[in-house]
């Protein structure tokens, strides 16, 4: 895959904060979406789908949480109505109604050291830092150690690529998983003192559109408008990544990022569609049976995954109606 823009990392929002992209907080009908992570110039496209739903009557409030464990349960809870992470061990385990509805893009990450550590066997009993405990980054962290035959030491997390990059850089850590912006940052920044090791291969979900499917078939038409208007937006970012700036513009999306940022973001979904992170069909059946042999090989859920039931985690109604309104 080629290298992508240096400066990307910039995260606009942190820790359970109101974005001012929906409306009218107080109205009955608002959708109420949580991102279960900080949100990056990754997301944008996925800013752009809910800004042409809105463009359909889709009324919505989006919050971000600092950790997607605190997002899953704010669905649980009531709290919110659709959110953004990957809850297919919280499903499993607790057996809540919560299924997936759409994939937003693949785990493309790297795992980055510093020279000390030049292979995978030099970090066996060694300290390593994921994003948080239980994410996709301790996933391919453990799913990398078993292939290699090796354990780590202690384990910490710091919520974040861009937060990791600067601990390494600052030499507070030394091993961690970082998306492509990131890695991208670090290696130009300080690419004599840091170096990529071998990842996986057949990335499995990074991020899904999830909610509790008695809401969803309650609520079947704002569930509908943003899954085709998700599929859409996947589908002419395909085609055309720059559709996503060129959006970005039109709708003055998010327009209080530094001008440097924003004009590589081009260069950024170009690279990103061409390595695989957006999947054009948005998931579904395919993407679930990866996922339950990704997460099954890293140890988060049961397995076997053949045993595993693609009802069970995804709602696949809104997904197969988008795709038969857009032409398969």
């Amino acid at each position: 895959m080629k290298r992508l823009p240096q400066k990307l990392s910039v995260f606009f929002i942190v820790i359970t904060m109101v974005l001012s992209i929906g409306l009218n907080a107080q109205a009955a009908d608002k959708v109420r979406i949580a991102l279960g992570d900080v949100a990056s110039v990754e997301t944008l496209c996925f800013i752009v789908a809910l800004d042409r739903a809105k463009d359909r009557g889709l009324d919505y409030e989006m919050t971000a949480f600092a950790k997607e464990q605190l997002a899953i349960q704010a669905v649980i809870n009531g709290q919110v109505d659709l959110a953004v992470g990957t809850p297919y061990s919280v499903i499993q385990k607790t057996k809540v109604p919560l299924r997936n509805i759409f994939q937003l893009s693949k785990l493309v990450f790297f795992p980055v050291a510093s020279n000390k550590y030049q292979t995978w066997k030099d970090l066996d009993g060694e300290p390593f830092t994921f994003h948080a405990r239980g994410t996709g980054t301790e996933a391919i962290g453990d799913i990398i150690a078993k292939r290699e035959g090796i354990t780590f030491g202690q384990r910490s997390y710091v919520p974040g690529s861009e937060n990791r990059i600067v601990a390494m850089m600052k030499g507070q850590i030394n091993a961690t998983i970082v998306d492509l912006s990131n890695k991208n940052i670090l290696m130009a920044k300080a690419g004599d003192r840091f170096h990529v090791l071998p990842g996986v291969d057949d990335p499995a979900s990074d991020e899904v559109v999830f909610g509790e499917i008695n809401w969803m078939k309650k609520n079947k038409q704002s569930v509908s408008i943003l899954v085709e208007e998700l599929l859409r937006t996947w589908r002419d970012m395909t085609k055309d990544p720059s559709i996503i700036d060129r959006e970005r513009k039109k709708r003055n999306l998010l327009s209080d990022l530094p001008k440097e940022l924003l004009a590589e973001v081009d260069a950024f979904y170009k690279e990103a569609v061409e390595g695989g992170l957006y999947d054009p069909n948005g998931g579904g059946v395919e993407a679930a049976k990866a996922d339950f042999e990704f997460y099954v090989a890293a140890g988060q859920m049961q397995g076997p995954a053949s045993s595993l039931k693609v009802e069970d985690y995804w709602y696949l109604a809104p997904l197969a109606q988008a795709k038969a309104d857009l032409g398969n």
